[in-house]
């Protein structure tokens, strides 16, 4: 399979998949988050691919990436287009209600989890 298939296929698994986990968990979720999370996988992919590192070093900086497209995201759906995908304002040590350090944990806890899904896989 060439680089582009493969690419292709990461990013609809990644978006495929936390439209799942967001179905499962809060009953709904937003077309938008398709995208910033297959965006998401694309990116921590990539990284996994074509480095060497610890899987406690990935999962910091996929953390730091999914909180940035998370935030960019939530600017462009929610206080540009008033969308309402969603609101961190009541969640303590949030950025413009669109971030917040409890939900960085939890991308921390995804990554992790993600760097064993793909050297389960055979990924890189």
């Amino acid at each position: 399979m060439n680089a582009f298939n493969s690419y292709l296929g990461v990013f609809l698994l990644g978006g495929n998949a936390y439209c799942l986990i967001e179905l499962l968990y809060r009953a709904r979720t937003h077309y938008s988050m398709f995208f910033c999370a297959g965006f998401a996988v694309l990116i921590m992919y990539y990284i996994y691919s074509n480095n060497r590192i610890s899987p406690f070093i990935f999962a910091l900086i996929g953390a730091a990436v999914i909180t940035l497209l998370e935030l960019i995201f939530g600017i462009i759906f929610n206080l540009y287009l008033n969308m309402g995908v969603w609101d961190y304002s009541s969640v303590p040590l949030n950025v413009l209600g669109q971030i917040c350090l409890p939900f960085s944990a939890i991308w921390y806890v995804f990554s992790l989890i993600l760097y064993y899904v793909f050297k389960l896989t055979g990924r890189a």
